[in-house]
């Protein structure tokens, strides 16, 4: 039986197909936070990551068929509404395969905060998900400090405290800033 030799060059070639197909590592405490631009569901422009830079940024990664996502989302308004004016935003990103679907949904369970569509998956690769939902706490100067997966009522409290917390703190940017 001959062997068929595989050049370094086929080798590279390979890798280089292969690797947009594997998965991301997740991100995790930390970690920088992916940045991203992605359409709004709404239907009006787009909404980026980076233009809550200095707010501390509830990232949600949410579908209309999942079931503790959907439960998650009144909680999420809630704090919302609870840290209003303090430096603080709730980020959606909906997985939806159908734009439809999500609008749907959040014409039946309106939110004051951002949502946007990523059908094809793409964001939650980046970020490495394995679970719906996840959430992402982001400081002010786009670190991850607390990565929170699934959602239980009961999950609030630890919830908000984590938010106290950054909010409670300045960026590294502005530390020592007079």
């Amino acid at each position: 039986m001959k062997r068929t030799r595989i050049t370094p060059r086929v080798a590279l070639l390979a890798a280089l197909i292969l690797i947009p197909s594997l998965p991301a590592a997740a991100l995790d405490v930390g970690d920088e936070a992916y940045a991203f631009e992605a359409p709004l569901l709404s239907g009006e422009s787009s909404a980026a990551l980076e233009d809550y830079r200095g707010k501390v940024v509830y990232l949600d990664f949410w579908a209309s068929w999942c079931d503790p996502c959907t439960k998650a989302i009144p909680a999420l308004e809630k704090l919302r509404s609870e840290f209003a004016g303090e430096d603080f935003q709730v980020l959606a990103v909906n997985v939806d395969k159908s734009k439809k679907k999500a609008t749907k949904f959040l014409k039946k369970n309106p939110i004051g905060y951002p949502s946007v569509s990523d059908p094809k998956g793409k964001l939650p690769r980046r970020f490495g998900l394995e679970t719906m939902p996840t959430s992402y706490l982001i400081d002010r100067d786009g670190v991850i400090r607390y990565v929170h997966k699934g959602f239980r009522k009961g999950d609030v409290e630890e919830i908000r405290a984590e938010i106290q917390k950054l909010v409670a703190t300045q960026p590294a940017s502005r530390r020592g800033a007079k």
